[in-house]
């Protein structure tokens, strides 16, 4: 791994303060506040770290209730809510400055045969194919792993606004360890749902009279996955109005598996005069 993929790897690397109460350090992405995804990843760390191995977690339900400070360490409480005979449920406090900024309830389950189904993935071109024929936006933060691959051609959708998205954290091979994998796909999940309802009304994410912010973040963990190999994000934002936006979104393997299902509601507020 590089140093910028060991960085994040060592992010979501909790020191253990008591058996319940674990500290993460925090990273600045350049936002005017710490990044949604951050809390997300660590919070999730942390209640894995009172859960038994053979449980893995399923969904994860937030809310962001101060903007963090990407400048100090975040501080997160586990309340031991309920460990069931299939299922454990952990509430999670983040905070900053003795005072809550984001709380989350994380539910895990033993693993279970089932009857299964699922959304079909897009028919999208392939990473390689799109980086040969120049058709996608290639980004990355500086400094950050975490790279795009941002479709040209809006996806097929009743939604006013959407977008396809290929991601992965480039950088080298991450460790063989399914908690890490799901911990950074939970903190990659915040990434591009807010800004696709802003893609309808030609509004940038830097334009200074706008004001945006997460409100909820919901995900659906639904397979395990490898986040050093890309993975497919389709996103659509079937709402915007009283100055808040809805997205959501469903991430695929390139094997078209749905891993993960995510949802977001949020701060939009841009002055129309």
């Amino acid at each position: 791994m590089n140093d910028a993929l060991k960085s994040l790897v060592n992010l979501l690397e909790l020191e253990t303060l008591e058996e319940t109460l674990f500290r993460g350090q925090s990273q600045d992405l350049g936002f005017p506040q710490l990044y949604g995804g951050q809390v997300l990843g660590q919070a999730l760390a942390a209640a894995a770290r009172t859960v038994p191995d053979e449980r893995r977690p399923h969904s994860q339900h937030g809310y962001f209730l101060r903007p963090g400070d990407p400048h100090r360490p975040v501080v997160y409480q586990v309340d031991t809510i309920r460990d069931g005979g299939s299922f454990t449920t952990r509430r999670v406090t983040a905070i900053q400055k003795g005072r809550p900024i984001f709380f989350c309830s994380a539910s895990f389950q033993s693993a279970e045969e089932s009857i299964n189904h699922q959304r079909a993935m897009p028919q999208v071109p392939t990473p390689e194919a799109l980086i040969e024929s120049g058709d996608a936006k290639h980004t990355r933060f500086p400094g950050h792993p975490i790279e795009f691959l941002h479709l040209k051609d809006k996806p097929d959708s009743a939604s006013p606004a959407g977008q396809c998205l290929w991601f992965r954290f480039a950088g080298g091979p991450l460790p063989d360890d399914p908690a890490l994998h799901r911990h950074l796909l939970s903190y990659a999940s915040d990434f591009n749902l807010l800004t696709t309802g802003l893609i309808p009304h030609g509004i940038k994410y830097t334009d200074p009279k706008l004001r945006i912010a997460s409100l909820d973040h919901a995900i659906w963990l639904h397979e395990d996955t490898r986040l050093d190999e890309w993975l497919l994000y389709a996103i659509d934002s079937p709402w915007s109005g009283g100055a808040r936006g809805l997205a959501r979104g469903h991430i695929y393997r390139r094997d078209g598996r749905l891993v993960a299902t995510t949802a977001q509601e949020g701060l939009v507020r841009y002055p129309q005069s």
